[in-house]
């Protein structure tokens, strides 16, 4: 998440940290493919709403003798939403529960701490930032049974509450957070777990080391020989 892959930038503004999105804002990612338009679409409530009562358009066109019940049938068009928004794109208590054990879902969220510390740390560096507290915010989609849609960004204090420009070599720090050992789909089920589907994990600025600092120096002089 960063004005450098989002087209509607001013969905990043924020007074307060951290920065959310989900069920707040409609975000249009820059050159994004077929699949993630998809999976935006359906993070819409409106459109799954609207899905669910497909039924309902289609009876009465097929039978004009169910048209008039089907129509004056608002309490079955709200029981429809509700079983596929409750039953079919969400798990259950139980659900959530067996979604993955207590002590794996712990060695995942270190996991996570670890890799994010790493990245914010090397982020500070390339981008000189000495004070103040960067947050590595990771956002999941609540929906289950689809494909995990993860929103990642970097946010820091200073010299006010914002979200970092990143660059390419950013993003590429920050796509080492998932891989085979820990996907996206392995931290969606510690979130369905908890029920919690947002992890900010912060990083102070002034414990970034001095060779980092020299490390990221070199490597941006060396970029533009």
């Amino acid at each position: 998440m960063s004005d450098t892959t989002i087209a509607n930038a001013r969905v990043l503004e924020t007074r307060a940290l951290p920065k959310k999105f989900f069920g707040r804002v409609q975000l249009l990612p820059k050159g994004a493919g077929m699949r993630l338009w998809l999976r935006l679409i359906v993070e819409m409530q409106l459109v799954r709403y609207l899905s669910a009562l497909l039924p309902f358009v289609a009876i009465p066109l097929m039978s004009r003798d169910l048209a008039l019940p089907v129509t004056q049938a608002p309490l079955a068009m709200l029981v429809v939403i509700a079983f596929v928004e409750m039953k079919v794109l969400r798990l259950s208590k139980a659900g959530r529960a067996r979604a993955v054990g207590e002590d794996e879902a712990a060695r995942r969220l270190d996991a996570l701490a670890f890799r994010a510390r790493g990245a914010l740390r090397q982020i500070a560096a390339r981008h000189g930032i000495a004070a103040g507290e960067l947050r590595l915010v990771v956002e999941q989609s609540e929906l289950a049974r689809i494909a995990p849609l993860t929103l990642v960004s970097v946010q820091c204090d200073q010299p006010a509450p914002r979200l970092l420009s990143l660059d390419a070599q950013d993003r590429a720090i920050l796509a080492g957070l998932f891989d085979a050992a820990l996907s996206e789909r392995d931290l969606l089920a510690v979130n369905h777990r908890e029920d919690r589907y947002i992890r900010d994990i912060a990083q102070e600025a002034r414990a970034v080391s001095a060779h980092a600092r020299l490390a990221a120096v070199l490597e941006k002089r060396g970029a533009g020989a």
